[in-house]
């Protein structure tokens, strides 16, 4: 088994990761510049926010999965209230695109019909997207 020196692997990676990463004159910078396209606080907070409450999702998940947790009511409400945090970082992200909600599920919908043909799930399509299917 070889060793890794981890002090080598944090240049490596200091290296690798962008100015802006690396920099808060850059970060600063990069923010301003699309601060003009978008509210980029509000699209912080949306994408911070998802993730995090994603997160919070997916533990309540993982503990009924793998760790005995009762999927009872109590469980389900638990839940409920995540979504309902993930969808008001949702909406906050699509107020700082200035994008339509209604707009990005429908074209949600035309992604997916497109990608699969027969309107059902197939691993085939799955796994084997078209040009462009994001």
């Amino acid at each position: 088994m070889s060793t890794v020196d981890l002090n080598k692997y944090k240049d490596f990676v200091k290296e690798v990761t962008s100015e802006e990463s690396n920099d808060w004159a850059y970060t600063q910078a990069r923010l301003h510049e699309l601060n003009d396209d978008v509210n980029i606080s509000l699209l912080m907070t949306g994408a911070i926010g998802i993730a995090s409450e994603g997160g919070e999702f997916a533990e309540i998940v993982k503990k009924c999965v793998f760790q005995g947790k009762p999927m009872d009511d109590e469980t389900k409400f638990h839940i409920k209230r995540e979504l309902g945090d993930i969808i008001w970082y949702w909406v906050n992200s699509c107020r700082a695109l200035d994008l339509d909600p209604n707009e990005v599920i429908a074209e949600n919908v035309n992604k997916l019909k497109k990608r699969y043909p027969g309107g059902e799930f197939d691993v085939h399509y799955s796994e084997n997207r078209q040009e462009g299917d994001l």
